[in-house]
């Protein structure tokens, strides 16, 4: 698979500059059929994170959504699993209109989750990620060993796809580069970017994918490519023989999609499986058809994968 490609799939954005922006994508509108959410039980602030809580009884599970998303990604997640499990929902600071976060974001956030599971005593959380999330996710669990009880990773890995063969001294570099390319990127090309992506690889239905694009537009564009540069310079692998809980990855397929490079959802299973083989406990599972957004694509599978996970823990 391409580079390019794959850096796309892995977070969910755009990075081309210079692009002109003949028809830009509209400013944030009211609340759309994705803004809609199912209010929470309770809502606080655990370090740099906001966080709402579901539910009450059963297993404690921590909701990470990914790059520029808030809790409107685990709507239909919630929705299902709240009366079984309590449900802890996160939105990282710079997100869904969040302030922009303070130094570097990423550790700022994996430093956040772990205390959230400090402070409230959550036993053995499963994480479950989307994108960003994942990789965070990943992280989490590596820090903390036995304090996770599981993880599932939706579209999200433990390096960079297409970077995983980058020598580690180029990483800075490509980081740094990618901060600066966001910070200057133009408003309205940025928002033409992202309905740009989220019609093209976001989701399947051009009507979800213009839904959901005011939503991504909410978070701050230097917050999003700020995290961005991070993961570009993190490689996790060789600490994944840390993570003790079994570990789910989650690769969406649109066969559309890959035509050209002729890979099958088998292929793309495959890749992803190499990238996270380090992890004494992994599985890797394809939904198809899906893109990026899987939760949106195919919400009741994303639902039977999960069930079928928690139920074994």
């Amino acid at each position: 698979m391409k580079a390019a490609l794959l850096l796309t799939l892995a977070l969910g954005a755009t990075f081309a500059t210079g692009v002109q922006a003949q028809n830009p994508a509209p400013a944030v509108q009211p609340a759309n059929r994705f803004a809609a959410t199912i209010k929470p039980a309770e809502t606080f602030e655990a370090g740099v994170l906001l966080v709402e809580r579901h539910g009450s009884k059963g297993r404690p599970i921590i909701l990470i959504p990914g790059l520029a998303s808030g809790p409107w990604v685990w709507q239909d997640v919630i929705r299902q699993f709240k009366d079984q499990f309590t449900l802890y929902v996160v939105t990282l600071p710079g997100f869904d209109g969040r302030p922009a976060p303070a130094g570097e974001p990423l550790d700022g956030a994996r430093t956040a989750l772990r205390e959230l599971i400090a402070s409230r005593k959550l036993a053995a959380p499963v994480l479950i990620g989307h994108s960003l999330g994942g990789i965070l996710a990943l992280a989490v669990a590596e820090d903390l060993g036995n304090g996770v009880g599981g993880v599932v990773a939706l579209d999200g890995l433990p390096v960079f796809p297409g970077t995983e063969n980058m020598p580690p001294e180029q990483r800075p570099q490509a980081a740094q580069s990618v901060r600066e390319r966001m910070a200057t990127n133009n408003p309205a090309a940025w928002a033409m970017q992202q309905r740009q992506y989220m019609r093209g690889q976001g989701v399947l239905d051009i009507g979800k994918a213009d839904d959901i694009t005011p939503l991504l537009l909410k978070s701050d564009r230097a917050a999003v490519g700020a995290y961005v540069a991070d993961v570009l310079a993190l490689d996790l692998r060789p600490g994944l023989a840390k993570i003790t809980a079994p570990v789910l990855v989650v690769a969406p397929f649109y066969q559309y999609d890959n035509v050209q490079n002729a890979m099958t959802a088998e292929d793309k299973v495959e890749h992803y499986r190499s990238l996270v083989e380090g992890i004494p406990s992994v599985d890797v599972v394809s939904i198809a058809p899906s893109r990026h957004f899987l939760m949106f694509d195919q919400p009741q599978a994303l639902a039977g994968i999960l069930r079928r996970y928690l139920d074994r823990r």
